[in-house]
């Protein structure tokens, strides 16, 4: 079963506009199965396969006679030397858009990459895993919380015989083997999954590096780099805090958050919805399953860029949208079917500290089956509703 991906007609057009189309995201998000439904006339060619991977890297000239284009070459990531000749390559025929489709599961190194060889002629498209409006188009009858449990990667979707306890365990033990050895030298696996799951354990949290060390017991450098690991493979988000001159006191430190809630509730040993209902962690699990679909929205809607929270001393909101023209929209999540007018406190007094002629909007995001008006001006909003 194919589960179309919004972010298919973007595709399409980049590869009718640009040389060079770069899809990343994590392992599993469906970026080669993507672009192999879109381009099947395209060559495909794996960088997973070692003897690829070291042609490309060690003899790249060789490597692109052997595949010309229009190819899709995956897993680029592990060839870095391969970027100068593509540049080359697309310099030679410049006029030809759609020649190279790339895919990459190291998003920084990816980026850093195409910046410096081919600026100008990529179009970057980040893949995520499925948005629950993804999931609700292709299965309708899902629930919220099933969703939640069972994550976003497509594949638990596409065949629903798959047992999500063995594909997360194998999910894990995959990234640990593949992507952590090759992002670094970690000396213990064992150390960096503890970390991981320490990670999970802060989610939809002010992030704090020392006690996170000291937790796993690492040094803060290390946990620093560990960090920036999970970042650069899709595995975390950090989202920065919103501030303005007209507020003080505002916190410096990102949020925490894992990109996927079936991931995440896998780390935390969630194995169920009655699990999930039950678990004191379940607030943090839905603040970090809306954060994926407003993710999901700002991205769609190109405004890369937008996404914030606001926090003071002792106040915060959970997400601040900034939808341009100096206007805002405020969110927070609360695992309630029934919010009322006390859940609205903290977005009432963001609203007067901002001044309420920036205000675009602002909800409750939360559990219950239909939107509804809070008596203050809010809205109390189901997921399906944040478009």
């Amino acid at each position: 079963m194919w589960i179309p991906r919004a972010v298919e007609p973007r595709l399409k057009r980049s590869a009718k506009t640009r040389p060079v189309v770069v899809l990343t995201g994590a392992r599993q998000t469906g970026k080669t199965s993507t672009f192999l439904r879109l381009f099947p006339k395209h060559a495909f060619v794996s960088l997973d396969l070692p003897n690829e991977a070291e042609q490309a890297e060690k003899e790249p000239g060789t490597f692109l006679q052997r595949h010309p284009p229009p190819v899709l070459i995956d897993e680029v990531q592990y060839a870095p030397g391969l970027f100068r000749h593509l540049k080359v390559a697309v310099d030679a025929h410049r006029t030809r858009n759609g020649q190279f489709l790339l895919t990459g599961s190291q998003k920084f190194a990816l980026m850093k990459n195409v910046s410096e060889s081919l600026a100008g002629r990529a179009d970057i498209v980040e893949l995520e895993t499925l948005s629950f409006a993804e999931i609700l188009a292709a299965l309708p009858r899902t629930g919220i919380e099933e969703a939640i449990v069972r994550g976003g990667f497509p594949e638990l979707y596409a065949n629903p015989d798959i047992d999500p306890v063995a594909f997360y365990n194998s999910y894990l033990a995959t990234y640990l083997e593949r992507d952590v050895r090759s992002l670094t030298n970690v000396g213990s696996l064992r150390d960096f999954e503890r970390f991981l799951r320490a990670c999970a354990l802060r989610s939809a949290n002010l992030l704090n590096k020392a006690d996170l060390a000291r937790d796993v017991g690492i040094a803060p450098s290390t946990a620093n780099h560990w960090l920036s690991m999970l970042e650069a493979s899709g595995q975390i988000v950090l989202l920065e805090p919103w501030f303005s001159n007209r507020t003080k006191s505002i916190v410096k430190s990102p949020k925490l958050y894992l990109a996927d809630t079936g991931l995440l509730c896998a780390l935390l040993n969630i194995r169920s919805e009655e699990a999930l209902r039950q678990s004191p962690s379940v607030g943090a699990v839905w603040e970090t399953f809306v954060f994926a679909q407003l993710r999901d929205r700002e991205r769609h809607g190109g405004r890369a860029g937008s996404l914030f929270f606001w926090r003071d001393r002792t106040r915060e909101v959970d997400f601040v949208v900034d939808t341009g023209g100096g206007r805002l929209e405020l969110f927070e999540a609360k695992w309630t079917e029934l919010p009322d007018i006390g859940d609205t406190v903290n977005l009432d007094f963001v609203r007067n500290a901002v001044g309420k002629s920036r205000m675009g909007g602002g909800a409750i995001v939360c559990r219950t089956p239909n939107g509804f008006p809070l008596a203050n001006g809010f809205r109390a909003l189901p997921v399906t509703e944040l478009r």
